[in-house]
């Protein structure tokens, strides 16, 4: 049975139920399978938490890459991880079909996070992570950082969809971890 979470969350002052188990900083990280569409190519290839393991993950969780906010998000962490290098691997994560988050990516000239796309049905990313909008079948905001270890180490969920997350604590939670 799926876990619901209802009043963490609103999308322009209504609250919104949530689907799935919470992730708080200190559990280990789900696993999930998302769709990421091959630079260059019409190949799609299934990703999951162990494509990067070994490395810091970042997951930038949006509802849609082509709204304001969500947008400036993405274009906020592809900017910074780029200082970061290879230490860190950075994803962009939306129910936007992976052609649609190519397209979104390559026409922002985003580089160094790659968009992962949970669009099919079992939503399997928005279930294990606990973000997804029951209410709209989206993502809701959130950013989660995952250690070497495989263990979630910074954990946010913005309380008004609307609303961004706090950039300065995930940022840190990654210096800290270098």
């Amino acid at each position: 049975m799926t876990t619901r979470r209802a009043g963490l969350v609103t999308d322009d002052g209504t609250p919104v139920t949530l689907l799935g188990s919470p992730v708080a900083a200190g559990d280990a990280a789900p696993d999930f399978a998302c769709v990421v569409q091959e630079p260059g190519t019409w190949t799609m290839r299934e990703v999951g938490l162990d494509d990067a393991a070994g490395r810091l993950r970042l997951y930038s969780v949006v509802p849609s890459l082509d709204t304001p906010v969500c947008s400036r998000q993405t274009q906020r962490f592809d900017a910074e991880v780029a200082a970061f290098g290879d230490a860190v691997a950075a994803y962009a994560v939306s129910v936007d079909t992976p052609y649609a988050a190519g397209r979104y990516c390559r026409g922002k000239e985003i580089g160094h996070l790659t968009a992962l796309s949970d669009y099919r049905p079992a939503r399997s990313f928005g279930h294990a992570w606990g973000v997804l909008v029951e209410e709209s079948g989206e993502l809701c905001r959130a950013v989660f950082l995952v250690d070497r270890d495989g263990r979630v180490a910074h954990a946010e969920i913005t309380p008004e969809i609307g609303d961004h997350p706090d950039y300065d604590a995930a940022l840190a939670a990654i210096r800290s971890r270098l």
